[in-house]
């Protein structure tokens, strides 16, 4: 992901996934074609080469040329914890090679179909030339099996081993999926008091959420940040201090009169807010947390509670989702996009601009600050419009350019299902509120665009990101098995 002007935030965790490359042919071809197996053999190493540039550890379960060692492979790619599975079709092998690959394997698997050459010197072809690239001949009959299993087709990666772009990019995007898949799948998401009372639209079932995504939902309270909250010395606030500033600007007031410039005393309590949250982070071992919580009037964990914006924003720029209003989903939405490299902010639709035709996105809670558009701003708000408490805010404007949404809804059976969308951050004013808003453009047009999104029953958060990636983020709804729609820009 492209940083933003400034300082950015380190990843607290390096992105990494477990992939491996099961290779297949045709046992009657090795002593047939004296030499072809050396080059194949060479093919994977290739291929192993490409997979090594993109923060992944790989393992090679070889080629299976047989049912038999097609059998023999199943409990080794069992044991490899994997989180996504390369079906290398180095030249043609029968499907025997793979039924009882898509029977006993539950990984997601992606075929790869790379020849070494562009074309055949067809003056000087022959068999073994064809055979060394003859990666698609297998592909229908391992999707017709694949079909028969009662498995979806696989996707499949066509082209060159070599100098392919375009190959290059579909690798590197399916690296970026495996990413998303191994860190959902292992995701400790705390949920602290309660989702808003009057949004129904955002409860969901803890359990639902391991068994769609793998990810486990803690249990935590206020109490659990507040015990740290308590032990805050000066001179770990006067450091904290120090890094927020780092981070933000603090510019004079705009035309809101709940938004102020920043007062030391909200700095202060941000500082104290955000090192008690790590420090409960770090006791409960947690990755992402979505929480709620109002508590008494003027007491001490309202305080604590209404300042945390400053250090969930730090905290989601560097890969450690967090969303408001206690909103599950759209954490797991914000970690999705954040393991593609997207960012991921929490946003919500705020006025639409009919003169220009946009629609502003943004929201008054965590914020993904690697994607803004220069250097994101504190204000001290008077007053949380529809919540209690006052205290530090962040405002700024998604990056100008492409963006993708995310939202994640529920249907009346229970599963979920993803809506996603592509388009426009541009450049303009956007109201000085202390929150975050960007001027979103949507083909065909605003009005045509919202009522798209609107029929499909989304939650009313979602996750931006910067780039198109909606093919991307929709694979990764098919390897979940979850119902999908990228709403349509055309007229």
């Amino acid at each position: 992901m492209e940083r933003s002007a400034g300082s950015s935030i380190p990843r607290r965790k390096p992105l990494t996934a477990n992939v491996g490359i099961y290779s297949v042919g045709h046992r009657t071809y090795w002593s047939q074609f004296d030499g072809l197996l050396d080059e194949i053999k060479n093919k994977i190493t290739a291929f192993e080469a490409i997979l090594a540039r993109y923060d992944v550890n790989v393992i090679d379960f070889g080629i299976s040329d047989c049912a038999e060692t097609a059998y023999s492979t199943v409990p080794k790619i069992n044991a490899a914890d994997l989180d996504l599975l390369f079906v290398d079709m180095v030249t043609y092998a029968t499907s025997a090679t793979i039924g009882i690959i898509f029977r006993e394997v539950r990984v997601p698997v992606v075929l790869v179909a790379l020849q070494p050459l562009k074309a055949l010197d067809y003056n000087k072809a022959s068999t073994y030339m064809q055979l060394l690239n003859d990666d698609i001949c297998a592909v229908p009959e391992f999707n017709s099996v694949a079909l028969r299993m009662g498995r979806k087709i696989p996707p499949v990666i066509i082209g060159t081993l070599y100098d392919d772009k375009v190959a290059k990019a579909e690798i590197e995007g399916f690296c970026k999926i495996a990413h998303v898949l191994h860190d959902l799948k292992r995701a400790r998401i705390g949920q602290m008091g309660h989702v808003l009372e009057a949004m129904l639209d955002m409860h969901t079932d803890p359990t639902l959420l391991t068994s769609a995504f793998g990810c486990h939902i803690v249990m935590t309270e206020p109490e659990d940040i507040y015990k740290h909250y308590l032990k805050i010395t000066d001179s770990d606030i006067q450091k904290e201090k120090e890094k927020i500033l780092g981070f933000f600007d603090t510019p004079d007031p705009g035309s809101d009169p709940v938004a102020v410039r920043l007062t030391g005393d909200d700095l202060i309590e941000a500082a104290r807010a955000g090192i008690a949250l790590e420090k409960f982070i770090a006791e409960k071992q947690l990755d992402g947390l979505a929480y709620y919580y109002e508590s008494m009037e003027d007491s001490g964990i309202r305080t604590l509670m209404s300042n945390l914006i400053v250090g969930n924003s730090l905290l989601t720029a560097s890969g450690f989702p967090m969303c408001g209003e206690s909103d599950l989903k759209t954490c797991i939405a914000m970690m999705i996009m954040d393991r593609l490299e997207m960012g991921g902010s929490f946003a919500e639709f705020h006025p639409v601009d009919f003169n220009e035709g946009f629609v502003l996105v943004g929201h008054d809670g965590p914020h993904h600050i690697n994607i803004a558009e220069g250097k994101p701003l504190l204000r001290s708000l008077l007053k949380y419009h529809g919540k209690p408490g006052k205290g530090a805010s962040v405002e700024f404007k998604i990056r100008e350019g492409p963006i993708t949404m995310l939202g994640i809804t529920q249907k009346a059976d229970g599963k979920f299902k993803f809506v996603i969308a592509e388009g426009e951050s541009v450049s303009g004013p956007v109201p000085p509120t202390g929150n975050t808003n960007t001027r979103g453009f949507f083909k065909p047009d605003v009005r045509t665009f919202l009522k798209r999104w609107f029929s499909e029953g989304p939650t009313h958060h979602f996750a931006l990101g910067i780039g198109h990636q909606a093919q991307l983020i929709k694979q990764i709804a098919e390897f979940l098995d979850i119902d999908s729609v990228v709403i349509d820009t055309k007229q």
